[in-house]
């Protein structure tokens, strides 16, 4: 649970500037993991701590993917 929490913090303090394409798709794949294992957690104790957590990391994964998919050519 610590190590999570940890990795967690980690995550969300990492720069998003210069990352290359396969670096935001391993920190979007470490990002999934970190939520998934926060929602085990989670689902036990029903922790609101663990509930911001997760949405602070969901939030910093969802801008990842947003530069990941580019902007629509029109």
């Amino acid at each position: 649970m610590e190590t999570l929490l940890i990795e967690a913090q980690e995550f969300e303090d990492m720069k998003m500037s210069n990352m290359s394409t396969s670096d935001r798709v391993k920190a979007s794949r470490k990002g999934k993991s970190i939520i998934l294992g926060l929602n085990e957690f989670y689902k036990e104790t029903k922790d609101e701590k663990i509930m911001d957590v997760m949405k602070r990391v969901t939030e910093k994964k969802q801008k990842i993917e947003k530069r990941l998919k580019g902007r629509p050519s029109s």
